[in-house]
């Protein structure tokens, strides 16, 4: 029997168990409660059982997957002991969903006001036209949007990411449920419009006494928000507490290895993944499913530990509990990094580099619209230059330009020496050394060919070399990305979101690059899997002089991988220099808000 902390609930939950068809567990002995104006969070990483727990919330399973035990008490009721006519008349008016895609979420064919008004229609047929507008009104203002009418005649596609996820939360918040359930809502936006979102949620739950529970794999995220915290492995809570407990001084060796793991943006500090992965479905055994990971593993941790109580309303479920500040335990493996403009090189040393890639008045149109105007930027050899902006400022724009994937570009292009034209044919040799890492694996890679093929593929068509090399030169590279040789039979499908990633690198790495080109490569990835792919691309760096061009709108990964940091806003860099000088001091106001809306662990350097 699970423990679960006496609190006036709105939501209580007991016991929850979500399973295969087969009965395989995907969660259980799922246990917590949410106050009214309490924020929750569930973190953990994938396949932890976040969504899950976040769709049986609402009565419901994934497809495959059937809730076989357990009560989730909204306001007294028990949602799952209703038949599905009583569960649709509790979604929306008491409990509502805001999803993580509103790009998959919100109908395109639709108008934002139309969608808002079929809620009310189907939920609350009584309220008249004038009603109803007045409630759209309201909701709008809740999350921040305009309510005008030529507003709301507007399609999602005609709205930015951010002003569809306020619309979500509109759908959401215009019933005036009692309790949200946000999955990953924030997960593909830029700092400063996640910040708006955030700010949102934190109102609307102050104000209205709407209970939430938001789900995230983002610790600095949810520290910035919630209240509490639920801690999920292996479809187990393994520790719940207080925002401050948690993240202050987290008892689970779990946690403390998932907090080592998250770049800060108040300080750079060494990133220590957590070793290993999670078991699958069928792997996670009868003992203590973290021991396989964890260093203070011992015999006793053959038997599954209880979730006990420590007392002020903090959970845990470790034979091996550890007390006492996070930074303190792990002082001695939390020793600063070097910080960017103090690399081992010396200042001499650094200007002698050369500039490998110069790039002049970088302009470029899709249509009449123009992405980029005049940006200059160069990237110093051997070094890690970030682009970092909100959505639509045209990073990636001005990244494609580099490997010649953008028509419509005009600009001075020089790279090792010889000038270029940026909208011109690439010859095979400098496509060859210029290599780009897209920010989603499964995408980019054949989903029909083996690992072994899609490398094999690429070292083939630039080095005439024996299939048998070949095969040498992708056994070589899956090492030096840290993948097993093994690998090379397995299909992306077979893979995990991080192995799919390194397998991506690896296929730049074994076209012998000069410049790696990493668009927002690390934005979907766990917390420890995003650690190990930082660390990859700087000893990469420490070993065969890679320049990297790291695109992304993590702050905190910029001060963990950047030497250089370049800021667009509205296609124009506005400030550039040493990451350190620019987070810590920067110039530009823009910039400033960039910092300032970044999520942290900390709240001043490390």
């Amino acid at each position: 029997m699970s423990v679960v902390p006496f609190v006036k609930s709105l939501l209580q939950v007991r016991d929850l168990v979500v399973s295969l068809d087969d009965g395989t567990s995907i969660v259980e002995d799922i246990a917590f409660s949410v106050a009214p104006g309490e924020i929750l969070g569930v973190v953990g990483e994938s396949g932890s059982g976040k969504s899950s727990i976040a769709t049986a919330l609402l009565g419901d399973a994934r497809a495959g997957a059937v809730i076989s035990g357990g009560s989730v008490f909204v306001e007294g009721r028990d949602l799952l002991s209703l038949d599905e006519p009583g569960r649709r008349q509790m979604r929306g008016p008491v409990i509502s969903h805001v999803a993580q895609d509103p790009a998959l979420a919100l109908n395109p064919m639709r108008r934002i006001g139309s969608l808002l008004e079929e809620v009310l229609r189907v939920h609350q047929p009584g309220l008249s036209q004038g009603e109803r507008r007045q409630r759209i009104a309201e909701a709008a203002a809740d999350v921040g949007l305009p309510a005008d009418a030529a507003f709301l005649r507007r399609f999602p596609h005609q709205l930015s990411g951010g002003q569809q996820q306020r619309v979500l939360l509109a759908l959401a918040v215009v019933l005036r449920p009692r309790l949200i359930v946000l999955d990953e809502p924030t997960t593909a936006l830029d700092v400063s419009t996640q910040a708006k979102v955030l700010a949102t949620v934190r109102d609307l739950c102050r104000t209205r006494e709407i209970g939430a529970v938001y789900v995230s794999h983002d610790l600095a995220v949810v520290r910035e928000l919630v209240d509490r915290v639920v801690v999920l492995y292996a479809g187990r809570i393994v520790e719940s507490g207080s925002r401050e407990q948690v993240f202050e001084a987290p008892t689970h060796p779990y946690t403390r290895g998932l907090l080592d793991a998250v770049p800060d943006i108040s300080g750079r500090h060494v990133l220590r993944a957590i070793s290993g992965h999670a078991p699958a479905l069928q792997d996670r055994g009868e003992g203590c499913a973290f021991a396989p990971r964890c260093d203070l593993r011992s015999a006793s941790c053959k038997a599954r530990p209880p979730l006990r109580d420590f007392g002020d309303r903090r959970l845990a479920a470790c034979h091996h509990p550890v007390r006492g500040n996070r930074e303190d335990v792990t002082a001695n493996v939390r020793t600063p990094a070097a910080a960017p403009e103090t690399r081992s090189d010396t200042g001499a040393e650094r200007k002698e580099r050369r500039m490998l890639a110069i790039l002049e008045e970088v302009t470029a149109s899709y249509g009449a619209n123009q992405v980029l105007a005049d940006v200059n930027l160069s990237l110093r050899e051997g070094y890690c230059t970030a682009l970092v902006g909100e959505s639509g400022s045209g990073k990636t724009t001005f990244a494609r330009s580099l490997v010649g994937a953008v028509e419509d570009v005009d600009g001075v292009f020089f790279y090792d020496g010889r000038p270029l034209d940026l909208a011109g044919n690439r010859d095979k040799d400098l496509r060859r050394r210029i290599q780009y890492i897209f920010q989603n694996p499964f995408r980019a890679l054949n989903p029909r060919q083996t690992v072994g093929q899609i490398l094999r593929t690429a070292a083939l068509h630039f080095f005439p070399i024996r299939s048998a090399d070949a095969d040498k030169e992708v056994a070589e590279v899956l090492r030096r990305v840290a993948l097993a040789p093994e690998l090379a039979q397995r299909y992306p499908r077979d893979l995990s979101g991080g192995e799919r990633q390194r397998v991506a690198i690896a296929r730049a790495l074994i076209c012998k690059p000069q410049l790696l080109i990493c668009d927002e490569i690390t934005s979907a990835l766990d917390v420890s899997v995003q650690a190990a792919i930082i660390d990859l691309l700087r000893s990469l760096q420490r070993e065969s002089g890679l320049t990297i061009l790291f695109v992304t709108h993590d702050l905190g990964v910029v001060r963990a991988v950047s030497d250089y940091v370049a800021v667009l806003r509205q296609g124009r860099i506005v400030e550039q220099g040493l990451t350190g000088h620019v987070l810590d001091e920067p110039q530009h106001d823009y910039t400033r808000a960039l910092v300032a809306d970044s999520p942290r662990l900390r709240d001043s350097a490390a």
